[in-house]
């Protein structure tokens, strides 16, 4: 049983040993821990990455693309399996220095440009095609605000909720309650935006509503953190709900969702639209 009365030391030093689930790969330093390549395949856009909600919203953004005709936006999608710390190699710490995943390399202007963050991963893309960003004024300033927001509100949600609530090796109610009560305003914050609105930053499906539905989707189907959706009361934000509903309908949504994932009806690695066809058609 942990010491309640733990007093913090005047330095502290690191204990692998109270780093719980993910002791393995978490730690204090950045850096390559082996010396490994990324692999390339044949399209323009390399995606290194794993289906968490912040790599899904990278892969939901390149089916939206290609479902509204940019052929331009075809992809390889790599799988980097973060539990065996491939997120530490030095192929990966090239593209991104922090080491967490979405990462991508763009070859479609022949040298490669690396971008790292999955919001700015989305910026990027949606820049270069002109496409589910609005161009200019008030409209792209309102998306930008929302998609600031949501990468605000993921490490509350994640690494707050999602740790303490499900990972945490012991059960808290301090931390467990503090961080519900944040991923609860989180929530509400969303409802009543789309209780004015049909998307996030207005009447346009936008790169926000990619990034928020990474997220969100997760606990409007009831699938974050095992039954989170019921100790959070999801389904009381109907307003959320209805938009969660409706972004998972999408044939964009339904197919980047489900890459760069292991398991019956996902796709591990995706290098053309059949690697997801074959799964979505059975």
């Amino acid at each position: 049983m942990a010491d309640l009365t733990y007093t913090p030391p005047k330095v502290w030093t690191w204990d692998k040993a109270n780093g719980g689930q993910f002791a393995n790969i978490n730690r204090p330093v950045s850096g390559a821990t082996h010396e490994k390549d990324l692999p390339r395949g044949k399209h323009p856009f390399q995606l290194h990455s794993l289906g968490t909600p912040n790599g899904q919203k990278v892969t939901i953004l390149f089916e939206e693309l290609l479902a509204a005709g940019y052929s331009d936006a075809e992809y390889d999608a790599w799988l980097i399996n973060i539990g065996d710390g491939d997120q530490f190699s030095s192929g990966f710490v090239s593209v991104n220095p922090n080491s967490k995943i979405p990462a991508l390399l763009d070859y479609s202007g022949g040298e490669p440009v690396r971008v790292f963050e999955s919001g700015a991963i989305l910026f990027h893309l949606a820049e270069k095609f002109g496409a589910f960003l609005p161009g200019s004024g008030p409209a792209r300033t309102e998306c930008m605000s929302w998609l600031m927001w949501q990468m605000s509100t993921a490490p509350l949600i994640g690494g707050g909720f999602g740790h303490f609530y499900a990972y945490a090796p012991e059960k808290y109610e301090y931390p467990i309650n503090r961080y519900a009560m944040e991923t609860k305003r989180i929530l509400d914050v969303a409802d009543k935006r789309l209780g004015e609105t049909r998307y996030l930053a207005g009447d346009d499906y936008t790169i926000a509503d990619i990034a928020a539905y990474g997220w969100f989707g997760a606990f409007v189907r009831g699938d974050a953190y095992g039954d989170a959706a019921t100790f959070l009361d999801v389904p009381s934000y109907t307003n959320l709900v209805r938009w969660g509903e409706e972004l998972g309908a999408r044939e964009g949504v339904r197919r980047g969702r489900i890459v760069n994932r292991k398991g019956e009806g996902l796709v591990p690695e995706r290098h053309s639209a059949a690697d997801i066809d074959i799964v979505l058609k059975g």
